[in-house]
């Protein structure tokens, strides 16, 4: 059988005997991503010695599913080396593999870890790949995080495809805090697809409504930023209203809108365009708009007033400015948060033509 091979490195820093002794590199862990029943996966720990000699006395695997192979020799100041494990892949599921590296440079052992998915099928990925993220192709460049509650981690993927003539080591920079990244495999050869799992810490996420980022897939650790490897990240927090009676929905507002789409037609060689929505609660108390937040640039609203009583209407204005929204990568949407159960978040999608 083929094995695949994952190249990685890993780092330890350790003192024995009075003098320091460092192996030095990049990754401890590394993700495999998916692999075929019965096909085993290597992966090779690239390693470098950065201080006295040092000797590695043995590497043990958790389980007998997995096979080392290690120098027996000594390794001097600033050699590399190579420690390399073949997992069986004869069980289906996830799999996290330990090797612990024992070797005169501590007298506890250093773990190196492979992991993955064993599947039956074919893992690939079979849509298409319409955008590019640095030198790399993926199905989408932005993701959407919508109608999420307080408390949740929903997963957002990204497919990617690494079309260049050499392997590439993705990392996902500039993170918030509420946002988890996993590049699944570790290093994408070329010619081979790889997976972007963005989690969702919506604890993390300080207001409700609409909040935006971006983060950038660098091509390997301590790449540089760019426009062009820059992934939008939107998140839509909703207002919990699980917990109320029965009579509380009875006399909750009820929102009403004229329509959820503003067609705004042609900007017929004018700067802007600007349409109207009428508001109206028919609900039996007040009805509070308590956030209006716009997807993208190139908008601007106008709220005549964003506390109804029951039977009053209000007027929202929107206008699109033509030089920005020529430049867009999605269409326009206005985000509205309303105190209104049935109708907490309403998304308002502009239409203009460019």
């Amino acid at each position: 059988m083929n094995n695949r091979l994952i190249l990685a490195t890993v780092l330890a820093i350790a003192a024995t005997g009075g003098s320091a002794q460092e192996i030095s590199a990049r990754h401890q862990i590394v993700d495999c991503g998916g692999v075929r029943f019965e096909q085993p996966v290597t992966v090779n720990f690239e390693m470098k010695n950065s201080g006295s000699q040092l000797r590695i006395s043995e590497v043990r695997p958790d389980c007998g599913c997995t096979t080392v192979s290690f120098p027996r020799q000594p390794i001097g100041d600033g050699e590399s080396f190579v420690i390399s494990a073949t997992y069986d892949a004869r069980q289906l599921g996830h799999f996290n593999k330990q090797l612990a590296v024992y070797s005169n440079a501590s007298q506890k052992p250093y773990y190196l870890t492979i992991k993955g998915v064993v599947t039956e099928g074919d893992v690939s990925y079979s849509g298409g790949f319409a955008e590019m993220l640095g030198s790399i192709q993926a199905d989408v460049n932005s993701v959407e995080f919508d109608d999420v509650n307080r408390g949740e981690m929903p997963k957002k993927r990204i497919h990617l495809m690494n079309n260049t003539r050499e392997a590439v080591s993705p990392v996902v920079m500039h993170l918030p805090d509420y946002l988890i990244a996993n590049v699944s495999p570790t290093t994408i050869p070329a010619g081979r697809q790889g997976v972007v799992e963005l989690t969702l810490k919506s604890n993390n996420v300080r207001d409700f409504g609409l909040t935006q980022t971006s983060v950038y897939l660098g091509m390997k650790p301590g790449d540089k930023v760019s426009k062009d490897k820059a992934i939008d990240v939107s998140v839509v927090l909703l207002p919990a209203f699980n917990e109320l009676t029965e009579e509380q929905l009875r006399n909750a507002p009820k929102l009403k809108m004229e329509t959820t789409t503003l067609d705004l037609g042609k900007f017929g060689g004018k700067k802007k365009k600007t349409g109207t929505i009428v508001l109206e609660n028919i609900g039996k108390s007040e009805l509070d708009i308590s956030s209006l937040q716009m997807f993208t640039a190139g908008l601007s609203v106008q709220l005549s007033k964003s506390k109804l009583h029951p039977g009053d209407k209000a007027t929202l204005k929107i206008t699109a400015e033509a030089k920005a929204i020529r430049s867009l990568r999605r269409e326009p949407r206005v985000l509205m948060i309303t105190n209104d159960p049935a109708n907490a978040k309403i998304v308002i999608n502009v239409k203009v033509e460019k």
